[in-house]
């Protein structure tokens, strides 16, 4: 076929616009996928910051449908949204809204769908702390048309808290402000309030009362004031001063109430721009008493000044409050001392002037003095002094903390009665003072003094002696009362050795009543002859029972022998096994092990090895009490000894955060086990890191002396008391049961124990908020 020029033209014209058209709808197509991919992008930043707001909205469709964030379902403790507005309420585990909560919610809703009113609404889904509050308004058609509600939920939970809290401070301000409220009007003291003019504002019943008023109203309308003018101020001046120089004022005023002139402390306080507050305190008793006790007091110093006894008063700050004659003259104090003066400088000047014992260290001796006034009880001393005069001290502790001290001259009267009672004194120590029974006979044979307990010991009566018999007579009268009378011969051949033949013998006899006497008979140089009687019935089966007890003793440091012998082995095997068997566990030999199985291993090896330090301890020091502790004594070094041991508590000082000062010479050298003697050193570094705080100090001293090598090792820590002391050195002590009782950590008593192994001492000095000095001594 063939086709004319015009028709190819034709063709051509037609497949051109063809091509231009789908050029047209080629570029149109590009540019609305441009739009339609800016728009998603759009909705996409849309939907993302309505996920990132505070708010969160869900739009509830006629028919109950909703739609909203998936974030929302969380907020009402869900782990879905659902479908349908329904589907909000609880659900399987109490989740979602209360019934009654959505069943308002709903309503609400419903009526917002109908009328397009808005409506608001706060929740608290049940089981959660969110408070939630919800806004709802009808939605715009363009959104979702059908009549569609839109939801706007927000998380307020943090303002409802504050809120809260806010609602329970002021209620409980409130509560305070009542309470206050009425304390004041319940306060027995007058109170009142002005304000910034001064004017009385408010008053208590007690103010009413006291200015006889009606009422508080009335009190406060007429400006009724309690305070009157003094120094040409009134009450309203003196309140407006203490506003202006912001400061309370206090003063000492007298007043008339019901009648009588009485004694106030009146307060004025500013309170700020608020105005002035104010109270009174009746006084009146107080000043009454005071001028009571400054009568009473005077009457006593002129009674005091009458006594032939020097009596002194001193006060709680321990200064002399007044002093009478005699007392001036006993210790001489220049007429110039006063009242006032100090305790410690009374002493001084009367160590000064001779009238105080002669005592090597004087400061420690008034320090002792000093406190007197912390007793509770008299205390009595005897002061001799230089020159001769015997004082009698007394002190006598007074309720306010202060001494009555009371000086009695009896040089005098102790000369008199020394005089006096020497011979009564003599036969008194001789025989009323011991504890046997003592009879003096004449050389003819008589009685002629005895002691209270001769006819006790013997169990005769004692009024058969008042007739002086002679020894024959006396042996008649015991032979009743042996329990072999014929031993009673033996008593008068020692009375006649002692008078007659000049010579000592003795023996012992049994009585009838189980006692045994121990008789002897001494010559005296007078000629006379003492017989001399001893119950010894106590002593005796005391005797036996101590040699029974030595050999249960006996068997039983045999058996504590043989235990400690063998108990090392006992302790020691099973703590190496544990330990052998848990480092094979952390090796992996039984398998691996996870990181819990680790951290268990661990804490069993820490365990273990905390365990066979206090049984070494244990054992050290049983076996150092029972003489059993070996040692392997060799030439040390003082100062790489020390050195190491302080290296391996490097790490516990360090995180102590404290310092240590190590000081010593290179030439210091001792005679020790290694071993032994680094665990007492170690003990006492352990319990100075313990006692000493963050940034404390401890030193360690070694130093050659002449008696041997000296060890200190000093902290600045907190110290012990002497019981606290006493205790810590007591360690492990046998209790009333016969068992161990624990008294204190091992650490002391068993450094104490090594170093006394050693031949050594060691010496502990400690106090209370400064720290503790340990010296060991070694030879």
């Amino acid at each position: 076929m063939q086709f004319s020029p015009l028709a190819l033209a034709l063709i051509g014209l037609l497949l051109a616009a063809w091509v231009a058209g789908a050029a047209g709808l080629m570029i149109a197509a590009g540019a609305k996928a441009r739009a339609a991919e800016s728009s998603r992008k759009a909705a996409r930043r849309m939907a993302r910051m309505i996920d990132e707001a505070p708010a969160i909205p869900l739009l509830v469709r006629a028919d109950g449908r909703i739609e909203g964030s998936e974030r929302l379902a969380g907020w009402f403790g869900l782990a879905k949204l659902p479908q349908y507005l329904v589907d909000l309420g609880n659900g399987a585990g109490g989740k979602g809204l209360s019934a009654e909560q959505l069943a308002e919610l709903q309503r609400l809703v419903a009526r917002t769908q109908k009328t397009a009113a808005p409506f608001r609404m706060a929740i608290t889904p049940p089981g959660s702390r969110r408070s939630l509050a919800v806004r709802g308004a009808l939605a715009d058609p363009q959104v979702s048309p059908g009549g569609a509600a839109l939801l706007w939920i927000f998380d307020f939970s943090e303002s409802e808290s504050e809120l809260a809290r806010l609602r329970a401070d002021a209620a409980r301000a409130k509560s305070d402000f009542a309470a206050l409220v009425g304390l004041i009007e319940a306060a027995p003291m007058p109170m009142w309030f002005r304000g910034p003019d001064a004017r009385l504002k408010l008053v208590n019943q007690a103010y009413v009362a006291a200015v006889g008023a009606d009422s508080a109203e009335t009190a406060v309308e007429n400006q009724v004031e309690l305070i009157e003018p003094a120094d040409g101020l009134s009450a309203a001046q003196v309140a407006a001063q203490a506003a202006g120089q912001k400061q309370a004022i206090e003063r000492i005023v007298a007043t008339t109430i019901a009648g009588q002139r009485r004694a106030m402390k009146v307060s004025d306080l500013p309170l700020g721009d608020e105005g002035v507050a104010g109270y009174a305190v009746d006084i009146e008793e107080m000043e009454e008493l005071g001028r009571t006790l400054r009568a009473f007091q005077d009457a006593q110093r002129a009674m005091l000044d009458q006594l032939s006894v020097g009596v002194a008063q001193f006060g709680a700050d321990r200064k002399l409050i007044s002093a009478n004659q005699p007392f001036r003259r006993a210790f001489t104090m220049r007429p110039g001392a006063s009242e006032g003066t100090e305790f410690e400088r009374f002493l001084r000047e009367a160590r000064e002037a001779g009238r105080t014992p002669e005592v090597r260290d004087f400061p420690a001796w008034r320090a002792e003095r000093v406190e007197w006034f912390a007793q509770g009880e008299p205390v009595e001393e005897a002061w001799p002094l230089s020159d001769g005069t015997h004082l009698r001290i007394v002190t006598q502790p007074m309720p306010d903390g202060g001494l009555v001290l009371i000086a009695e001259d009896r040089t005098e009267s102790l000369a008199l009665s020394a005089t006096r009672d020497t011979l009564l004194r003599t036969r008194t120590a001789i025989f009323d003072s011991l504890f046997e029974a003592l009879a003096v006979f004449a050389p003819d044979g008589h009685m002629q003094l005895w002691n209270r307990r001769f006819a006790a010991a013997w169990g005769i009566e004692p009024d058969t002696l008042d007739g002086h018999p002679t020894a024959d007579q006396l042996v008649a009268i015991i032979a009743p009362h042996l329990e072999k009378p014929k031993q009673a011969k033996a008593i008068g051949e020692i009375v006649r050795g002692a008078t007659l033949d000049r010579k000592q013998t003795g023996g012992r006899v049994a009585l009838a009543d189980g006692r045994t006497l121990e008789i002897a008979g001494v010559p005296l140089p007078d000629g006379n002859g003492l017989l001399t009687v001893l119950d010894i019935t106590d002593s005796q089966k005391a005797e036996d029972a101590l040699r029974e007890r030595n050999e249960a003793l006996e068997a039983a440091d045999e058996l504590k022998t043989r235990f400690l012998a063998n108990m090392s082995y006992e302790f020691r095997v099973p703590l190496t096994s544990i330990s052998g068997f848990a480092e094979l566990l952390e090796a992996g030999v039984a398998g691996e092990l996870s990181a819990q199985g680790h951290e268990y291993v661990a804490a069993i090896i820490e365990s273990v090895q905390r365990l066979t330090d206090q049984v070494e301890n244990v054992l050290d020091l049983s076996q150092s009490e029972a003489g059993l502790l070996p040692l392997a004594p060799e030439k040390l070094e003082l100062l790489p000894f020390a050195t190491k041991v302080v290296r391996d508590r490097e790490a516990a000082i360090l995180s102590a955060g404290l310092s240590l000062d190590l000081r010593g010479g290179q030439t210091a050298k001792v005679e020790a086990d290694p071993r032994q003697l680094g665990r007492a050193l170690g003990q006492l570094l352990d319990n100075a890191i313990a006692a000493t705080p963050p940034g404390g100090k401890i030193l360690v001293e070694l130093s050659r002396k002449a008696d041997g090598v000296r060890i200190i090792v000093s902290d600045n820590g907190k110290g012990m008391t002497r019981d606290e002391l006493r205790r810590a050195l007591e360690g492990l002590r046998t209790g009333a049961n016969g068992r161990p009782e624990r008294r204190a950590g091992l650490g002391i008593p068993l450094a104490r124990q090594l170093v006394e192994a050693h031949g050594g001492t060691l010496e502990i000095v400690s106090l209370a908020g400064e720290g503790t000095t340990a010296t060991i001594l070694l030879p």
